[in-house]
């Protein structure tokens, strides 16, 4: 019965691809909590009131039943007011927000078209999706208009649909959004942009890098709130008319548990608390900037530029190698391998979080150069 399982198994460990869970050990060079909030205990004071004032935890049905909680759309207003958008959509995941808007909200005549490095989430709702999807090389917004030119020279006459991340989750380089939005203006395109990595650590009052195009009638947005914001869930920041289509076709929206009250109590929360950390914003930059020459230094290496650097090694069993030296050290550091990114490009993925001590980024990427010496030797 569990042959072809145990098979499959088998031949992820021989190619040294085997995922298993791992507990959380040494110094925090791995997680997104980026501002260092999810475990604050300023966002602890707010699950305490929330408890306090009687929100419950779990919703007891979906949004359209009896789920529907005054936490929620208290939320949904303030996340819309906060990123200047016409109106917004909580879901209990950034991954489940994504999925759920590619595969409901194209239509069978568009087209998504997506960076070739776009998030899993966006390939699974593309994999549900009506449209059909083509891809574009990275950050490249010339290749682009060049595929929306030969779909339409081919016949294409539905609404382009643009699938891009602000920063990039595995690579941490930023999309040239300036020219995306130029292009989707000029294309009569939809331009989903995924702020999952940006939001709370860029922008104003850590809006993301998006803000400047946040309330444009072809602007999308995605607000992982898990990630530096502290908490869980995912705000889809979109026009007025898509929150009401999404509300009548979403199929993840609609038949899905709401999302727990008191957790988007303490998202509330985490909205002004970010609003209010430009000290902490500017400690995490200076973090990056010092973790920038440190890499040139002492790992011959050219950082992204933001909070995500990418160790690229190629070979899976050498990034497996590499993070099992590095955790001996003590720090917590993963291999990331394919299919997550490309074949060829297994990396450890290093997080720089306010979890973390300048001290220790320090020492970390001093143990990093000794470890990519001896693994070359």
């Amino acid at each position: 019965m569990f042959d072809r399982y145990t098979r499959d198994l088998a031949g992820l460990a021989a190619r040294g691809r085997l995922r298993m869970l791992a507990p959380r050990v040494g110094l925090d060079f791995a997680s997104n909590d980026y501002l260092g909030l999810s475990e604050s205990s300023e966002l602890a004071a707010a699950a305490n009131a929330a408890l306090a004032r009687g929100v419950p935890i779990g919703a007891g049905g979906s949004r359209l039943l009896r789920g529907n909680h005054p936490e929620h759309e208290a939320l949904e207003e303030e996340a819309a007011r906060f990123f200047g958008a016409d109106s917004a959509l909580y879901f209990s995941a950034g991954f489940t927000a994504n999925e759920a808007l590619l595969s409901t909200a194209p239509q069978r005549e568009d087209l998504i078209l997506y960076d070739a490095l776009a998030h899993a989430s966006a390939h699974e709702g593309m994999r549900l999706a009506r449209a059909p999807n083509a891809s574009f090389a990275h950050n490249d917004a010339g290749a682009a208009e060049d595929a929306i030119r030969a779909w339409r020279a081919k016949g294409g006459r539905g609404q382009v649909w643009i699938v891009v991340e602000s920063l990039y989750s595995m690579d941490g380089d930023k999309a040239p959004l300036d020219d995306l939005y130029a292009l989707a203006a000029k294309s009569d395109a939809f331009l989903l942009i995924d702020e999952a990595h940006a939001t709370g650590v860029y922008g104003p009052g850590g809006r993301g890098l998006a803000a400047r195009f946040e309330g444009a009638d072809n602007v999308i947005t995605l607000h992982t709130c898990g990630k530096a914001m502290g908490v869980a869930g995912g705000l889809l920041c979109v026009p007025r008319v898509l929150r009401d289509f999404l509300i009548n076709r979403c199929r993840p929206f609609i038949f899905a548990t709401a999302p727990s009250p008191i957790v988007a109590a303490c998202v509330r929360a985490a909205l002004k608390i970010i609003e209010a950390a430009d000290d902490r914003r500017a400690e995490l930059i200076s973090r990056v900037e010092f973790a920038g020459a440190e890499l040139r230094r002492l790992c011959a290496m050219e950082p992204s530029g933001s909070q995500i650097q990418p160790i690229v090694v190629g070979a899976d069993v050498r990034a497996t190698t590499l993070a099992s030296r590095l955790q001996a050290h003590g720090y917590d550091i993963r291999a990331i391998r394919p299919p997550t990114v490309p074949e060829g490009s297994a990396r450890l993925r290093i997080a720089l979080t306010l979890n973390t001590r300048k001290e220790d980024v320090a020492r970390m990427i001093a143990h990093l150069g000794e470890e990519l010496s001896r693994l070359k030797s």
